[in-house]
């Protein structure tokens, strides 16, 4: 059975060309922050409003639980909304800038019910880009 899925694996990989494969093993190496530039990048660059992001989304998901499987020792860390600050609107949008699977509802729920759970065993250098973006926008929050 495994013999199997090496075929499939090996079959769909001839179908696509090498460009397409380098990009495909780029973009899953992106964390979810870069994703997100990407996406805008992409945007601004094609003139399109809106892109479909919840693809791209769990493909990043099962590309960082490989590196975790694979002994990724970069140390995971956890960010914890604490405070939402003066301006809720900008941290709202701080919020769905750091997770784009986020709805507006959502968002606004986790300013509302603090402390609230951000990242969750997320790589250091996402955790501390999500950090730095929310506390721009007023947000006081807690690195674990």
């Amino acid at each position: 059975m495994a013999e199997e899925t090496k075929k499939e694996e090996v079959k769909e990989k001839k179908n696509t060309s090498k460009n397409v494969s380098d990009l495909v093993k780029k973009i899953s190496e992106l964390s979810v922050l870069e994703l997100s530039e990407l996406v805008e990048a992409l945007q601004d660059e094609l003139g399109v409003s809106a892109m479909p992001v919840a693809a791209a989304a769990p493909a990043a998901g099962a590309a960082a639980e490989g590196q975790e499987a694979a002994g990724d020792d970069a140390g995971g860390g956890n960010l914890v909304l604490t405070g939402a600050g003066d301006n809720k609107i900008a941290v709202i949008k701080a919020l769905r800038e750091v997770n784009q699977n986020w709805g507006l509802k959502e968002a606004k729920d986790m300013t509302e019910n603090l402390p609230a759970d951000i990242i969750k065993d997320g790589k250091s250098e996402e955790v501390k880009e999500a950090a730095e973006k929310l506390k721009a926008a007023g947000a006081t929050v807690e690195v674990k």
